[in-house]
């Protein structure tokens, strides 16, 4: 027999559709970049619901936010939920989102329910998740954990030049308690999203429970030859950055091929200098992003890049400085989290499937310090990182019952 489903569906999507009106652009995505006027605007609305629940609010020294609702034992460390409300510049409607909105939607049905949990039960609210003005992403959860330190974060100089920690205290957010979790300890972790890709949706499941994130690491990679005039200079004494650079992309692509189906592979960025129509390019920039699930593998790719772009820029003539920008190793979630999750899609008879992720996300991090576990529900055509980027309303219901279930048994 099956649990019926204990959230209001109609409260959820009111919500969700609510905050998509902030920072909506023309195409029916959203747009609030982390730290921005907008990115405020969507958490004062957050807040304005939290406060309405009679919630308590605190925020952390790098921006994190904090929403509580107390338990029977006040004095426990807290069970969260949370994501993030930053957005990609066209970014879609529930990416992180759906992970805020379903957590207060949590402890509204808990209300509901009159339920009194033993520990209390928070709803976080990540500083910079997306990465895209500030980088590296995850900024928030990231010196929470410890895996930043506050300053490194803070000293940050955004696309448009902005310092962050300017920022944090232009909108208020420079809070009042730490950003450390030694300070600021938590029970357990849970992070709803959606899945970002295509296989829950091809597998016509509900629920994707997950087990772990892949690993990444992010490099930036310069090429330098020497620009020279498009006219008289012959092919065979040129020295061209970018038809380096395109050597590159095309052996970044193949890599993957090369690892196994599980390894993903990405040129995102790709400048070219002087940028000037005949000029043979003399530098090139490049970022490159490799994914895998395997720490040993995520390691033999590093090693075939470095072996392959090194080979390209020699026969090119050209000189190549490749940079670690950011890395994380493949990270299992707590367990005993994981099986709370898959009992309780069980308990309200939604089918599933165990997944990995292939997106990095707060709970990376989070599951370095304390024990944590995901929930992924489908996305259309697997579309994130976009304005087309949609859900079903049954689908974000059925997620956040998950999370309801999994909180309540940890929290009870």
């Amino acid at each position: 027999m099956t649990t019926p489903c204990p959230i209001n569906g109609e409260r959820l999507w009111r919500t969700l559709m609510e905050m998509a009106e902030i920072g909506a652009t023309e195409r029916g995505g959203s747009c609030r970049l982390a730290l921005t006027d907008a990115d405020r605007a969507g958490r004062e609305c957050f807040m304005a619901w939290a406060a309405e629940a009679g919630y308590s609010m605190r925020t952390d020294a790098i921006g994190n936010l904090w929403v509580r609702r107390p338990g029977s034992d006040d004095g426990l460390d807290p069970v969260v939920m949370g994501s993030h409300l930053d957005t990609q510049p066209t970014g879609g409607r529930f990416d992180g989102v759906l992970g805020v909105l379903a957590g207060l939607e949590v402890l509204r049905s808990l209300d509901d329910h009159g339920i009194t949990t033993r520990h209390p039960v928070e709803v976080a609210v990540w500083m910079n998740e997306e990465g895209s003005r500030f980088s590296p992403p995850m900024m928030g959860s990231g010196v929470w954990s410890g895996a930043f330190s506050a300053e490194e974060i803070l000293n940050k100089i955004g696309q448009d030049g902005a310092r962050l920690g300017d920022e944090l205290a232009r909108l208020g957010w420079d809070g009042d308690i730490p950003a450390d979790h030694r300070a600021n300890p938590k029970a357990a972790c849970f992070e709803l999203h959606i899945e970002q890709g295509p296989v829950l949706e091809d597998a016509g499941l509900p629920i994707g429970v997950v087990t772990g994130a892949q690993g990444q690491h992010w490099y930036e990679l310069t090429l330098t030859g020497q620009e020279a005039h498009a006219g008289p200079t012959p092919m065979r004494l040129r020295r061209d950055a970018l038809v380096g650079s395109a050597r590159v992309v095309e052996a970044v692509n193949a890599l993957a091929a090369d690892h196994g189906e599980n390894a993903c592979t990405t040129v995102g960025i790709l400048d070219v200098y002087p940028h000037s129509r005949n000029v043979i390019p003399g530098r090139a920039f490049l970022t490159i992003d490799l994914r895998h699930p395997d720490d040993d593998t995520l390691a033999a790719m590093d090693a075939d890049l470095r072996e392959r772009v090194e080979t390209i820029a020699a026969a090119a003539g050209l000189e190549a400085e490749l940079k670690d920008f950011w890395h994380f190793p493949a990270t299992p979630f707590a367990p005993e989290l994981v099986v709370r999750v898959r009992a309780g899609a069980e308990r309200l008879g939604y089918r599933q499937m165990d997944i990995v992720s292939g997106a990095g996300h707060d709970a990376v991090y989070t599951a370095k310090v304390c024990p944590t576990a995901m929930i992924f529900v489908p996305c259309e055509g697997g579309i994130s990182h976009n304005e087309a980027e949609n859900i079903e309303p049954e689908d974000a219901t059925r997620g956040a019952a998950v999370l309801y279930e999994a909180v309540k048994e940890t929290a009870v």
